[in-house]
């Protein structure tokens, strides 16, 4: 009997049958070509079904020449595009999940262009948005019977390429939500004024769209049930849409989620990072289940198969979106399914190589699981045919990691970590405000190590001597980082600390704190905000153009969003040059003029870090194999160190 009864009851939504209440949403992945499915983006999808999703959601689709919002989106405007749809389908459809596709037109929300120019964009009236300063272009009548036209062309294409159905974008802030919206239609046709009026270029679309398509093709609506924005829609207008929409019998299913992408506090909550309560829109969803007879879906920060329970137990809602989820695991359904829910891989919500990647314009990953969107060619472990006994020095993300692969693989791994405790850097990572879920990376990759039966000592620094007397062949040293101390001219009299000795509680930090920040992480941010809610009066110098400007927007712009609250003063383009005392000499980064900051009882630095290489060097002319991995090649983030833990681990 299954611990989760009604995740795992099947759901009818309009003329299809889905296994389980589990939904892949439609997301971007950035695996698109010339606006055409490719063999990566089918293998991408291909293991989120095998991995037991019940419905899949296929990132959107433009339904008009004006819908290109980046340079790498799915188009559904020819026909030449069916095959890698119906490709697509067939994959899905083989491990016996549903499939839906987006359609999309982005309005006036539009990213990039093709060539790198500034776009032409289209929306109801010419309100700019805040987010990518785009002023758009009023829609005539005529263009818009074309993109309506052209959402219904685009459904009959996925129909005829084996799609279970589609999805009407009408989510944050795009075009069908812009029609909707007051603040930004000002039309005064048809189009513009009443709510009527408002929802009648969405009711075309949906009418268009079952005129083009048979009786058991499902169609399905997005919709932002919150927007987070002041320029927004009333949550209360989108009930009665929703409702009147009901009321028309065409679409089959309502997905609500929250945010809008025309401004940075909007735009967080289209993926919120893991400063926000799991499942904190199914309130809205459980209102909207209220009014309308069709299923109603809920996403957002829903991440694990005990949260959805709960959703889907209380009535809250009828399906449970888990993208990130199986981004991180694709293979939690199955893994939940039977009970194992301490292999399940739990997303930590960073962002960092899911969305991040995406804004980036690389494919999406998983710093946790870097096989996801690389399943064609990091998805296969063989096993050895020689298996190897292998010390792994470090048990951070980089060597748990490289520990894990290699034992499944079949060789012999021990693990040695010179503290008392796993994690690394993660450990003091997860110290900070709001940042607690980081430290999953170390439970998840800790049960890894457990799974594949990977020895492990801790309090075990790794020696020459250790090496030899194991008889060990391979050496992956993985011994990470340690905090960069730059020269400071000066520093007579100057309380200086870094950021480890203040999260380790090492150091007694002063009233009045001038944090030095190189790097423009989470790191600096997150210690800005510890000390500020400790009391202190804080001022964070960064060596860059603002703030977090090396980590995810989402990320950054909550973060950014908490020290404005707290009064953090935030000075960029801010380089440490040196001290004398109580006062702290800055450089502008870009007028070489010095920028003084007097009556700083302690300077911390978040200078970054040196990697830990005694080992190397120690390892100098050893018979066996040596693989350096993570910090201890060259500091960097996590991502990159579970990265190469997981190509190392392969390759021996």
């Amino acid at each position: 009997m299954t611990l989760f009864p009604h995740l795992f009851s099947p759901l009818r939504i309009g003329g299809m049958e889905v296994r389980n209440r589990i939904l892949s949403t439609g997301h971007d992945t950035v695996m698109a070509h010339d606006g055409h499915v490719t063999d990566r983006l089918i293998a991408y999808q291909e293991a989120r079904a095998k991995g037991g999703a019940g419905l899949i959601v296929v990132q959107v689709s433009g339904v008009h020449e004006t819908a290109r919002y980046t340079s790498h989106v799915l188009m559904a405007t020819s026909d030449d595009a069916i095959p890698g749809y119906r490709a697509l389908a067939d994959a899905v459809h083989r491990h016996g999940a549903r499939i839906c596709g987006q359609l999309f037109h982005p309005g006036r929300e539009i990213m990039e262009t093709q060539d790198g120019t500034a776009p032409v964009a289209y929306a109801p009236s010419a309100v700019p948005n805040s987010r990518f300063h785009v002023m758009p272009v009023p829609l005539s009548l005529g263009m818009i019977g074309e993109i309506v036209s052209g959402y219904g062309d685009a459904a009959a294409r996925l129909m005829q390429a084996g799609f279970d159905g589609c999805e009407i974008v009408a989510s944050h802030g795009y075009l069908p939500a812009q029609f909707l919206n007051p603040n930004v239609n000002r039309r005064e046709d048809l189009y513009g004024g009443s709510l009527e009026n408002r929802l009648r270029f969405l009711r075309e679309i949906a009418a268009g769209i079952r005129a083009k398509t048979s009786g058991d093709f499902v169609v399905g609506l997005r919709i932002t049930g919150e927007e987070h924005d002041s320029q927004t829609i009333e949550t209360g207008d989108v009930l009665t849409f929703c409702k009147m929409l009901d009321g028309d019998g065409v679409i089959d299913y309502f997905n609500v989620v929250a945010g809008t992408s025309a401004s940075l506090k909007g735009a967080i909550h289209i993926v919120p990072p893991m400063f926000f309560a799991h499942a904190y829109s199914a309130p809205f969803s459980a209102a909207l289940k209220q009014l309308v007879d069709k299923p109603v879906f809920v996403a957002g920060r829903i991440n694990q198969p005990q949260t959805a329970e709960q959703v889907l137990a209380s009535g809250q809602a009828d399906m449970c979106g888990m993208t990130r989820a199986m981004i991180c695991d694709p293979e939690m359904p199955a893994k939940a399914a039977k009970g194992l829910v301490d292999d399940i891989r739990a997303c930590i919500a960073c962002n960092q190589a899911c969305i991040g990647h995406f804004h980036k314009g690389y494919p999406i990953s998983c710093i946790q699981h870097p096989e996801t969107g690389r399943e064609l060619t990091l998805g296969i472990k063989t096993p050895t045919d020689r298996p190897k006994r292998i010390i792994v020095a470090g048990g951070g993300p980089a060597g748990m990691k490289a520990a894990a692969v290699l034992a499944a693989r079949g060789h012999e791994v021990t693990l040695h970590e010179a503290q008392a405790q796993l994690g690394g850097q993660a450990r003091l990572a997860q110290l900070l405000p709001g940042r607690a879920e980081f430290g999953g990376i170390i439970t998840n990759l800790a049960r890894e190590m457990e799974l594949a039966g990977v020895a492990v000592k801790r309090n075990a620094p790794v020696t020459r001597a250790l090496v030899e007397a194991q008889g060990a062949t391979v050496v992956v040293i993985a011994t990470g980082g340690k905090p960069h101390r730059p020269v400071i001219e000066g520093g007579e009299g100057t309380h200086v600390v870094d950021v480890w000795q203040v999260l380790a509680g090492q150091a007694n930090v002063g009233a009045n704190v001038l944090i030095a920040d190189w790097r423009g992480d989470w790191v600096g941010l997150g210690l800005a905000e510890k000390l500020a809610r400790d009391g202190c009066t804080v001022t964070l110098c960064v060596e860059g153009l603002f703030a977090g400007e090396t980590i995810h927007g989402y990320v950054r712009d909550t973060m950014v969003g908490n020290l404005h609250r707290l009064g953090v003063k935030i000075e960029p383009y801010a380089r440490l040059y040196g001290s004398d005392g109580t006062t702290i000499y800055m450089e502008h980064c870009a007028s070489g003029e010095p920028i003084l900051f007097e009556g700083i009882d302690t300077l911390v630095l978040s200078q970054g870090h040196d990697r830990v290489a005694d080992l190397e060097a120690e390892l100098e002319g050893f018979a066996g194999e040596v693989h350096v991995i993570g910090d201890a090649l060259t500091p960097r983030t996590a991502e990159e160190a579970v990265l190469e833990g997981l190509k190392v681990g392969r390759a021996i």
